[in-house]
This record gives structure tokens, sequence and C-alpha cells, in this order.
């Protein structure tokens, strides 16, 4: 799937604004790569607004943190 420029800042974005609500003993070895990938399911779903993109990322955080440890 292609994704325009801005759409990648904007995922971008979305995955540094959702990192840095992790705290540090929840930043876990892989967990900036499960956010990514769960954000760019969400593009791929439809989702393009940064406020959509962080708001699915950030509702995923806890099982992603879970799953990881």
């Amino acid at each position: 799937m292609k994704y325009s420029a801005e759409l990648i800042q904007t995922m971008r974005d979305a995955l540094d604004t959702v990192m840095a609500s992790v705290p540090a003993d929840q930043s876990v070895f892989g967990l900036k790569a499960a956010v990514a990938e769960c954000i760019l399911r969400a593009a791929a779903h439809g989702q393009t607004s940064f406020d959509g993109l962080v708001t699915s990322a950030s509702n995923q955080l806890q099982s992603i943190i879970s799953m990881l440890t």
C-alpha cells in the first residue's frame, strides 16, 4: 500500500506521541515496532487523522506491552 508523504509524517508524529506517553519502566524491547505496526494497520483501514492514529495505538498500548513482557 502506498501512503502520501503527508500521511507518513502524520504516522511518525503519532508514533512519537504515543511513545512519549509510555512510562520508562514499561518501555520494553520491541514496543516501538509493535506500536508502529498498530498505526500502520489503522492507516491501512482508513484511519488517517493524527488524533485517530494516536487513539488507535494508545488503545492497544497495554495489550502490546503485556504481549511483549
